[in-house]
């Protein structure tokens, strides 16, 4: 049944697949019972599973990782699916398409993906009122970046904008500063550019009442050099840890033709 599934829905470019999904999903959770029913398949409650992380329990430590559901538009439904987390985003402060399509490109022999999505989303007032309304139960977390226009060296102010507006809605932060789809984003994991907005949201997170966990999501490119720094700019500032990692600019090992590859061109590999 999965692979003919499967068959099917690789006959559509990726990207609609992934809208076509998400919604087909989004439409059976809206029918009574079935969000229920789909729960008694996948989710799994087990106290062996539960995971403490900086201070948060999760119920398992499978999660559904940024980039899936940009905008909560599926968090009620996805909370079905017996994940440990949803993590939404990333989340600018305004509203952006993205990169043009197509976007999102198979390479089936590798069981992977490129994408160049380039932070499409509908922008933190959006995300906002859909987290509102947020389900109980789970963990959210708020992955959050900078507009596409907004030059690196203004940059702190929009995620400080998207911390702000997101703090009363998600249980944790992410930092994301690795992405490789949006121009020059990945400088601001240099040393000084890098510790400069860490230790901003870390004074931020420090007036609100209650804080909240903060991690930065590093990229698999860094040079052992630019690693060092990082681990040393984590320990300074005091943020609660690292998530690992973002997509690879790389293209090693695959067995993927290099044609297929110098079509498909830039765009971070995952899978």
């Amino acid at each position: 049944m999965y692979k003919l599934l499967r068959s099917c829905l690789f006959l559509l470019p990726a990207e609609k697949a992934h809208h076509f999904t998400t919604g087909v999903l989004n439409m059976l959770c809206r029918i009574p019972g079935v969000g229920a029913l789909i729960r008694t398949i996948f989710l799994i409650r087990d106290e062996r599973l539960s995971r403490s992380v900086a201070g948060l329990k999760f119920s398992n430590p499978v999660g559904l990782a940024a980039g899936f559901d940009k905008n909560a538009d599926y968090i009620h439904s996805f909370q079905n699916l017996g994940f440990g987390f949803l993590e939404i985003g990333t989340v600018t402060p305004k509203a952006q398409p993205g990169n043009e399509r197509p976007r999102l490109f198979r390479l089936k022999k590798d069981n992977a993906l490129i994408n160049r999505m380039g932070f499409n989303n509908e922008g933190a007032d959006y995300v906002v009122q859909k987290l509102a309304h947020r389900p109980q139960g789970i963990l959210i977390g708020g992955n959050i970046g900078k507009n596409k226009v907004t030059p690196n060296e203004e940059a702190e102010s929009d995620y400080l904008i998207c911390f702000r507006k997101l703090f009363p809605h998600v249980d944790y932060f992410v930092v994301n500063v690795s992405s490789p789809n949006t121009p020059n984003l990945r400088d601001l994991q240099e040393k000084e550019p890098l510790k400069k907005l860490l230790l901003l949201l870390v004074e931020e997170n420090n007036q609100q009442p209650s804080k909240k966990p903060s991690f930065l999501k590093s990229a698999p490119d860094l040079t052992d050099t630019q690693l060092d720094d990082v681990l040393e700019i984590v320990t300074e500032t005091g943020i609660e840890g690292i998530i690992a990692t973002n997509t690879t600019i790389s293209r090693e090992g695959l067995r993927t033709p290099e044609n297929q590859l110098e079509t498909i061109g830039n765009g971070g590999l995952s899978g």
